[in-house]
């Protein structure tokens, strides 16, 4: 395969993945509530993020997109101490998903653990036309 072959399928399996987050993260709200529905959705979030960052920069290497999906996530989460998420919220269902509006200490660990679930992937699916690495 060519390089431009090999992004363009790297692209769409990322897409494919995002849908997917998406799908669970959906699916656990539907079967679950309280700490596991919200703190499985963190973990998935900082997921979503990392398979768009492969997205939007295939080439990346998954340490390098899950330390910049796990640094959004952190900043979006220490943004709500702003007040600012939370006045979007308010006016935007889309802006209360993504931004969420209510800092909660214990999401920086999910964020963490979601970046440490998207590495876990990574190691065990190949990468398209070439070895496994993480």
């Amino acid at each position: 395969m060519s390089a431009v072959s090999d992004l363009r399928r790297t692209r769409l399996l990322a897409a494919l993945a995002a849908g997917l987050t998406l799908c669970a993260g959906l699916g656990v709200r539907s079967v679950a509530d309280g700490e596991v529905a919200k703190y499985a959705g963190d973990a998935l979030y900082t997921v979503l993020l990392c398979t768009l960052v492969v997205l939007v920069a295939p080439a990346t290497r998954p340490p390098v997109a899950g330390a910049v999906a796990l640094v959004l996530s952190w900043a979006v989460e220490c943004a709500q101490l702003t007040g600012v998420p939370a006045a979007l919220a308010e006016r935007s269902v889309l802006a209360r998903l993504v931004l969420g509006s209510t800092f909660n200490a214990p999401d920086l660990l999910w964020y963490a653990a979601g970046a440490g679930l998207f590495l876990l992937i990574r190691t065990v699916v190949p990468r398209p036309g070439g070895p496994r690495h993480a």
